[in-house]
């Protein structure tokens, strides 16, 4: 695969791309997300499924554009893909041949199961769940893609999206029979013959905006849609509200943008009636899609479209990035871990902390690429915007305080105050603080000592090889937690 790729979708509202940069052999970062309301399906359900002029120039300029976006970030593949509306049009080909002859760009188009599937690759490597059935909503169609221990069984595309029933039923202000038509196409969901998990990730752009909606609603700390999560039975009232909006200033009220008026209420209906169907209880919402899911079907091709075990992309592309020494992250991750595990009879953590303290440990130096002298709280920017991929977010949240919060002396109730819904209780966190500084000081001259650790009578005894004086005036600073005695010998 080429070091920097775009992946192009064109939906029926949507055209979307994303340029995405290799930097190791499954490490990737994203250098730049475009999107464009083209609709080029827009009057073409009223018009037997044909593209209209008007729609489809709005989409040959947009791709203009794309390509040179594209061609200034020296992209050396494009993989673009197009959905519902171009394999419905009967004359989907006059585009298609246009765009060929015009712009050299070859588009493939999907049937709607790899386009689930697609759905399905990118939520299963990229968001921290293993058994959720994925719903994307889109202007001509929705799909499904059930994931079980992180394995994708079973994938179907229905004809509901939020253009198709705005123009068959919405603006005939036939709710009744939106309702029949959704729930009749639901039928095949359950013809499957699948276990309907109670978890759903929610892809696609009415969907991401409503859990946009609850984030503000409920003043949620991290700004950060991806792995948004949600309980469907607290939320029903927002669903409600927006549904028995009359008018453009009753949205606005709700919060609802200006590019979102014209679809948000069918997104919405259609939303509500398949979670009230199959009886969904939690929504996860997913940043990722169909166009992740292209790149990494080529990216994991030889790997069943699935990374290695224990790989995270987001933490190698950290590294990666950042040219932090392999040698001195995999020492400091690993010391971290015998840390934790001496003194897990005093802490008494849950391993789930381990694992994040080793991540928080590999981490730990990228802050000093943008200023040494406020490397952690740099790192902790760093973090919480850059562990986007397989973290939970109070995984994440938990990191970047980690990196933060290790110094001499233990965190306080008052550094927990603008994440503490996202963070465990103030003890668990000294705990935590406290081994990364005790790691990092054991490390200060970059020596990668072999350090023996014993725990006796509540007392840590550190032997240290050829003991430095700056690393034991290092480790004598710091304060420890409760019931816990340093020795160095």
């Amino acid at each position: 695969m080429s070091k920097i790729t775009t992946i192009i979708d064109i939906g029926s509202n949507s055209m979307r791309m994303v340029v995405l940069e290799k930097s190791s052999r499954f490490a990737f970062s994203l250098i730049n997300e475009t999107k464009s309301r083209v609709k080029i399906s827009e009057g073409c359900y009223e018009n037997g499924g044909n593209l209209q002029e008007i729609p489809m120039q709005r989409a040959y300029e947009a791709l203009k554009s794309f390509l040179n976006i594209s061609n200034a970030l020296k992209s050396r593949k494009i993989l673009c893909v197009a959905t519902s509306a171009l394999r419905d049009a009967p004359n989907s080909k006059v585009f298609l041949n246009r765009v060929r002859t015009d712009l050299g760009l070859n588009i493939k188009v999907i049937n709607g199961e790899k386009e689930a599937y697609f759905g399905g690759v990118a939520t299963s490597n990229l968001l921290h769940d293993d058994d959720f059935v994925t719903v994307d909503i889109g202007g001509g169609s929705t799909e499904f893609c059930f994931v079980k221990d992180g394995k994708i069984i079973k994938s179907i595309s229905l004809d509901i999206g939020t253009v198709r029933l705005k123009e068959l039923y919405f603006n005939k202000n036939n709710l009744d029979g939106a309702k029949t038509y959704i729930l009749d196409n639901l039928k095949k969901v359950f013809n499957l013959g699948v276990e309907i998990p109670s978890k759903v990730v929610g892809i696609g752009g009415s969907i991401r905006f409503l859990s946009k909606l609850i984030m503000q609603k409920n003043i949620y700390p991290l700004d950060a849609i991806h792995g948004f999560t949600y309980s469907v039975k607290q939320e029903q009232k927002l669903f409600l509200d927006i549904l028995n909006t009359k008018t453009v200033e009753d949205l606005e009220n709700l919060g609802v943008k200006k590019d979102r008026f014209d679809t948000i209420k069918e997104g919405t209906f259609i939303f509500k009636t398949i979670l009230d169907e199959l009886k969904i209880k939690t929504v996860v919402t997913s940043g990722v899609g169909v166009r992740e899911g292209v790149y990494l079907t080529d990216l994991l091709r030889t790997q069943n479209h699935k990374f290695p075990a224990n790989f995270n992309v987001s933490v190698r592309s950290l590294l990666d990035r950042f040219q932090i020494c392999p040698k001195q992250s995999a020492y400091v991750g690993a010391n971290a871990s015998k840390i934790f595990d001496i003194l897990k009879p005093l802490h008494n953590l849950d391993d789930k902390y381990k694992t994040l303290l080793v991540v928080s440990s590999k981490l730990h130096s990228i802050g000093t690429a943008l200023n040494f002298y406020k490397s952690n709280d740099s790192a902790f920017e760093f973090i919480l915007n850059g562990l986007n991929y397989d973290f939970l977010h109070s995984s994440r949240v938990i990191v970047a305080h980690i990196l933060k919060l290790s110094k001499k002396s233990l965190p306080k109730e008052k550094d927990l105050e603008q994440y503490k819904e996202l963070l465990p209780n103030l003890e668990t966190m000294q705990w935590l603080a406290f081994i990364q500084a005790l790691n990092l000081a054991i490390n200060i001259d970059f020596s990668r000592p072999k350090v023996e650790y014993t725990l006796d009578d509540n007392i840590l005894q550190l032997i240290l090889p050829n003991k430095s004086f700056l690393v034991k005036s290092y480790i004598e600073k710091l304060e420890v937690p409760q019931k816990l005695f340093l020795e160095i010998l």
